[in-house]
């Protein structure tokens, strides 16, 4: 069997994981050594079988809806079930993009670990939050992952979301780390390995678009943050007035993703009209043909 990394997505970033699966092959030096495969929110209806339900996140109460960016997030547990509790996977999410070679961290030796991953940044590092956005998996060990049931377990009031997406719930004695550069939160370096644009608010096919995320509720260290933002969902709903998403600050993460897009399109992997439906959907900023036509061409 051979090592698949599985991209976790849904409509919203359906785009984003189409460009992620090229980035991979295209920048691995051997990509006939692992399968890419997607793990579609479409496909597993335990997920919208809980659409308006009440669940725990952060300690509070908040209602379930497939209509949220990050609506995938439980699939990243996945893996596991869908190799059969063997063999070796790769999770990303489907913001993160190859700029080196991901066989190099398929085939790391994980010590005996059953899952490798980055610490968090910021006050959720602070924390104990890990990074379960990019996970090595040894399969074999993780026969306690059963994604639908866990997710159930969530509207039952028996798990919360936060501790479950950052492994708290796991034994810290199962979990190793790898370098912060296979998991680089929007910073784009000659030793970045996977590109991770994390913050959401500026991921450059995005921009101009209204923002179709809903954020924390929990204060985070900044006093009355959470009860502001719980009082503006209450109020005006998951997305009323968070504006829209902004430009990229580092225009070579803007370009690095274009000059792939491009390069899928010349290749057949996407069209011009599939592009043209990702606008029409506000999953793809609408000045995208423009920003192509600009974005130079990447070395082989």
């Amino acid at each position: 069997m051979k090592p698949t990394v599985f991209i976790h997505t849904n409509d919203k970033q359906w785009l984003g994981a189409v460009v992620s699966e090229y980035s991979l092959k295209r920048n691995a030096r051997h990509p006939d050594s692992f399968d890419v495969k997607a793990i579609h929110t479409d496909d597993h209806p335990f997920l919208a079988a809980k659409e308006g339900e009440v669940f725990l996140r952060d300690g509070f109460e908040r209602k379930w809806t497939m209509d949220d960016l990050q609506s995938f997030t439980p699939l990243r547990f996945m893996p596991p079930e869908l190799m059969g509790y063997e063999g070796r996977a790769l999770v990303i999410d489907p913001d993160i993009f190859g700029v080196g070679d991901v066989g190099e961290l398929l085939a790391r030796d994980m010590q005996g670990k059953a899952i490798m991953c980055r610490p968090r940044s910021g006050f959720k590092g602070k924390s104990g939050c890990l990074a379960s956005s990019v996970m090595l998996l040894d399969c074999a060990k993780l026969t306690h992952w059963r994604t639908a049931e866990q997710f159930d377990e969530l509207f039952r009031f028996e798990r919360d979301y936060m501790d479950w997406i950052c492994l708290k719930l796991e034994d810290p004695e199962s979990i190793g780390f790898f370098e912060t550069v296979w998991n680089d939160f929007d910073r784009l370096a000659d030793d970045t390995r996977l590109l991770h644009n994390t913050r959401r608010l500026t991921q450059p096919w995005k921009t101009g678009l209204p923002i179709d995320w809903t954020p924390a509720e929990k204060s985070y260290g900044i006093p009355l943050l959470g009860p502001v933002m719980r009082l503006r969902h209450k109020l005006f709903g998951a997305h009323g007035l968070l504006g829209k998403y902004i430009r990229h600050p580092d225009r070579n993460q803007e370009r690095f993703f274009f000059s792939l897009v491009r390069e899928c399109l010349d290749q057949g992997i996407l069209s011009e009209e599939q592009l043209r439906q990702q606008m029409a959907l506000n999953h793809l900023r609408h000045d995208a043909f423009e920003l192509l036509d600009r974005t130079p061409k990447m070395a082989a």
